[in-house]
Parts: structure tokens; C-alpha cells; sequence
């Protein structure tokens, strides 16, 4: 599978990424869904999701 490349590196979070992983997050859907939504890598959601104390769930 070829990497995904992130233009966005390193970029600060905008007020309305965070309201929109708020909401994706607490609609239960995956780090990895997430993370092509707001075209950021799965790394940065997690990190930013723990900042947050936000529970994403885990596909099974």
C-alpha cells in the first residue's frame, strides 16, 4: 500500500477542525475515518482526541 503524504504538516488545529472531530468522534466513527475526513494523519487525531479527552472507537 503506498503512504499517504500530508501537505499539512505540523499545522495547528482551526476552531472548526476541533468542533468536527468533536462531532465525527461522538458519532462513533474510526481513527482512521476521521483522519481522511479532516486530512490529517491518524497520529495527529489520536493526540489531539487525547488532548481532548475524547474516546474514539475501535473497529473490531
Amino acid at each position: 500500500m503506498a503512504e499517504q503524504r500530508f501537505e499539512r504538516h505540523r499545522q495547528p488545529w482551526k476552531q472548526d477542525e476541533i468542533q468536527k472531530l468533536h462531532q465525527l468522534a461522538g458519532k462513533g466513527m474510526s481513527v482512521r475515518a476521521i483522519a481522511k475526513a479532516l486530512t490529517r494523519s491518524e497520529e495527529s487525531i489520536q493526540i489531539r482526541a487525547k488532548a481532548d479527552r475524547l474516546k474514539i472507537s475501535k473497529l473490531r
